[in-house]
């Protein structure tokens, strides 16, 4: 039996606004960082007092402060989106324990320019006609997503370092809770091998390429040493080339499978490592959000289990043999044969296949908390 929960999910970046409405939106996001200047400034005030106590200002209270402010001649913003930068800006101090924070620059020639961003509350942004109308104004955009099927929840308008506007918002589409019809019956186990030229290997013995960084490495060199600005398009065309391999890999991956495991990789210390490019180049966290949230919508199971000793050992026999690659000194080793039972290994999809029979064990033991 199928049926369907709500499950919020965030568009990022792919909803792109039209750049005629470029203008427009850099006024309204000056009036975002004169709210946050200002708050910036009465929250250091109140934190620093001459004399009494000092006292840390919430949310609740920088907005009582600033009401009013959208009712003043040549403000666009209205009284919601004061309300969140306030609310957003003492979420942003309290981790820190700081009196305040970073101002927001406006001049686009600074150094120390604040990229543009313009957040909103729910009700307050529409989509209409293949058009979001917002504060009075009507922004043509390149729906890639079908808003018209959804409705607009929070979100924010934001700008990206070559001046190109996006819309960010969250909206809620169905989650698929049972089995799917047709359901697929095939599982599969994938290896994640950070720094290498095959960011992710599946126990089936699918690969994906990447090194998408390293591929431009030597353009983006020549144009950093020239000063030029076509480094900023060049970043930008990384980005994308990354996003839609993953997309693309982990789309086929959820379609063709009923189930999916993948290693518990620890990417957050090998970024502190001499591998932190190639690290941040294979992009696993992202691959495993985009796996993860693919998987709940499809009604696909998706787990992490313990990778530990899954090179090393022997995915036919089960063995940790001798002849297996160990440490550091077996990294450039990309194929073995067992000593134990003779068996020719791929290192990545001897890996895999020992990833996918721990999640067979976890299913079977009901699926324990790691």
């Amino acid at each position: 039996m199928i049926f369907a929960v709500n499950m919020t999910k965030t568009l990022r970046i792919q909803l792109r606004l039209k750049d005629k409405h470029a203008c427009v939106l850099r006024q309204m996001a000056r009036e975002v960082n004169q709210v946050w200047n200002h708050i910036n400034e009465v929250s250091a005030r109140a934190a620093r007092p001459f004399s009494g106590q000092p006292r840390y200002l919430s949310g609740y209270d920088l907005q009582k402060l600033t009401a009013g402010f959208s009712q003043c001649d040549g403000i666009a913003i209205g009284s919601g989106t004061v309300q969140v930068v306030c609310a957003e800006y003492a979420t942003r101090r309290r981790p820190f324990k700081r009196s305040r924070l970073n101002w927001r620059v406006s001049n686009p020639k600074s150094s120390k320019y604040s990229l543009g961003w313009i957040p909103f509350k729910i009700g307050h942004a529409r989509y209409k006609a293949g058009q979001i109308q917002f504060a009075g104004q009507h922004f043509s955009l390149w729906d890639s997503h079908g808003l018209a099927d959804h409705e607009l929840r929070s979100g924010s308008f934001s700008e990206d370092s070559r001046g190109r506007w996006y819309l960010n918002v969250a909206v809620e589409i169905p989650e698929l809770v049972g089995p799917r019809l047709p359901t697929p019956t095939s599982v599969i186990g994938i290896d994640i091998d950070l720094g290498l030229k095959d960011c992710a290997t599946t126990s089936a013995g699918q690969k994906l390429e990447g090194r998408w960084y390293r591929a431009h490495e030597q353009k983006l060199a020549t144009a950093q040493r020239a000063r030029k600005k076509r480094r900023k398009a060049l970043h930008a065309q990384i980005r994308n080339q990354r996003q839609d391999a993953l997309h693309q890999f982990s789309t086929a991956l959820v379609k063709e499978h009923a189930a999916i495991f993948v290693g518990d990789v620890a990417s957050a210390k090998l970024v502190k490592t001499q591998m932190a490019k190639s690290t941040l180049d294979a992009g696993w966290a992202m691959f495993k959000t985009m796996l993860e949230y693919k998987s709940r919508q499809a009604g696909v199971v998706f787990e992490v289990v313990n990778e530990a000793y899954s090179t090393q050992t022997c995915s036919c026999c089960g063995a940790i043999p001798a002849s297996s690659p160990k440490g550091r000194a077996g990294l450039g080793i990309r194929e073995w044969a067992c000593s134990a039972c003779a068996t020719v290994h791929d290192r990545d999809v001897n890996a895999a296949r020992n990833i996918l029979a721990a999640g067979h064990g976890r299913l079977a033991g009901g699926i324990p908390v790691l």
